[in-house]
């Protein structure tokens, strides 16, 4: 009777003990709905480094950039996704970890007028924001890549996005972020979210800026 009693106990020690688990256990991170229809795990967002992993750690290395171990990526990149988070928190950018690498993703609304390729001054503190941390954090690439609409001719759309990109690369570089660690690309209407675009808010969330940070190993 003792060991039988004693069983039951544990039996209600482990349910009270699951029961609590899952009362206490965080929800998991959503994805941002605007990325659900292309998926984060887009081509463009997991391939290489624009101009080619080698080439660039080669400037980094000329840079005096110190790579990171493999033990010390995951701590850093945690961090600095943390950073970044908090900085960027209510002012509708989303800041993503896919496949290692860290993605901000900025509204091209927020950062340029219709049709320009000139930074915004009202956007000059958010992006300075990103600017400092991204500049200390320094052991990881830069890519500054620009998206557009599917309106329009697609090689408007394309020389469009081209400037766009580097006007926020040498944002960067104005503002103390190493040019060795930095490339940009426009992919125009090549990428996007929402395909087709149904309505104004789908095609919004198509022209976009993605600051993509990869770890430097």
């Amino acid at each position: 009777m003792t060991i039988l009693r004693c069983t039951k106990g544990l039996v209600l020690g482990c349910l009270i003990a699951a029961v609590a688990a899952c009362e206490t256990a965080p929800p998991p991170a959503p994805v941002p709905a605007s990325f659900t229809p292309l998926g984060v795990s887009a081509p463009y967002l997991m391939g290489d480094v624009i101009g080619g992993y080698r080439a660039r750690a080669a400037k980094m290395r000329a840079a005096k950039i110190r790579p990171l171990t493999p033990g010390e990526v995951p701590a850093y990149m945690a961090d600095l996704e943390t950073q970044l988070r908090q900085q960027t928190a209510g002012i509708g950018l989303d800041v993503l970890n896919v496949g290692g690498s860290i993605i901000i993703r900025i509204p091209a609304a927020f950062t340029f007028e219709e049709g320009s390729a000139t930074v915004k001054g009202t956007t000059d503190a958010t992006l300075l924001e990103i600017s400092r941390t991204v500049k200390t954090r320094n052991r990881t690439f830069v890519d500054v890549l620009a998206h557009t609409d599917m309106t329009g001719s697609p090689k408007i759309n394309q020389a469009l996005s081209d400037r766009r990109a580097a006007a926020v690369a040498t944002y960067l570089a104005g503002h103390g972020v190493s040019k060795a660690r930095i490339a940009s690309r426009g992919l125009g209407e090549s990428a996007p979210l929402y395909n087709p675009e149904a309505n104004d808010t789908q095609r919004a969330a198509n022209r976009r800026i993605e600051i993509r940070l990869v770890p430097y190993r």
